[in-house]
């Protein structure tokens, strides 16, 4: 398992620029060999602002497939889903093709959340098993030091199902779908994001590797690398030495 590389950004913008900068080269690494290219993004203001600075760079939209780790279970078009957000930011700027577009299902269809996780995972499944190899996922870790609806303690941090239902979240809203870790770590690359002060202490816990039951951002790893992009004001509690700007 490949060890977590640690990059510090003077800010927010410039974390979601990198990440953005990450996120293009593998799309475009993936492409010159493949004849597709799938990804997967994740919620909150750093993933949003990472796919609002991916929007100006220029790909073959055509050919990449774009997944989600979690989503809430909310009707499609509610403002407090992942997928709404990412439209804005990214898929309704760029030219990705419908057919392409992989949200998890919602309400509006789906009669509740569990149903709707064995829906995502057959689609997934449809590309490859448990699921299709993402060149790269980008991960916002929470304060708690969660990722996707993976939280501290849950039952979920088990769960050997590509997909599943969450319906106690700590945070709300209360029911969720979410990928695995098994899923999850599918990816060649993986991108954990975390920039503002109120990530520092999970920043601090989750370098000094305490297991994912503790901080879940702990059990996330990319087959062939794991890097952790965090804010000067999300590094505070990070030793010397294990900076880079890479």
């Amino acid at each position: 398992m490949n060890a977590l590389q640690i990059s510090v950004y003077p800010d927010a913008a410039a974390v979601s620029e990198a990440v953005a900068n990450h996120m293009a080269g593998a799309i475009m690494r993936t492409l010159a060999t493949e004849d597709v290219a799938h990804i997967c993004i994740t919620g909150g203001r750093g993933g949003h602002g990472a796919l609002a600075s991916l929007a100006d760079t220029t790909i073959a939209w055509d050919r990449v497939h774009v997944w989600w780790s979690d989503e809430r279970f909310l009707p499609f078009g509610d403002p407090q889903r992942n997928d709404t957000m990412a439209k804005a930011a990214l898929l309704d700027v760029v030219d990705v093709p419908s057919a392409n577009v992989h949200p998890m299902p919602s309400p509006d269809g789906t009669p509740d959340a569990a149903a709707g996780a064995r829906v995502y995972a057959a689609e997934l499944a449809e590309f490859a098993a448990p699921a299709p190899r993402f060149c790269i996922s980008i991960l916002g870790m929470g304060e708690d030091g969660h990722v996707a609806s993976l939280f501290p303690e849950h039952p979920g941090l088990r769960e050997t199902r590509t997909a599943f239902a969450v319906t106690d979240s700590p945070k709300p809203p209360p029911v969720r779908i979410s990928l695995s870790f098994e899923a999850i770590n599918t990816a060649e690359e993986i991108v954990l994001i975390a920039s503002g002060a109120g990530k520092a202490d999970a920043v601090g816990l989750l370098i000094n590797d305490p297991g994912p039951l503790a901080v879940p951002a702990a059990g996330v790893r990319g087959r062939s690398m794991t890097r952790l992009a965090v804010d000067e004001a999300a590094a505070v509690h990070l030793p010397p030495g294990v900076r880079s700007n890479a």
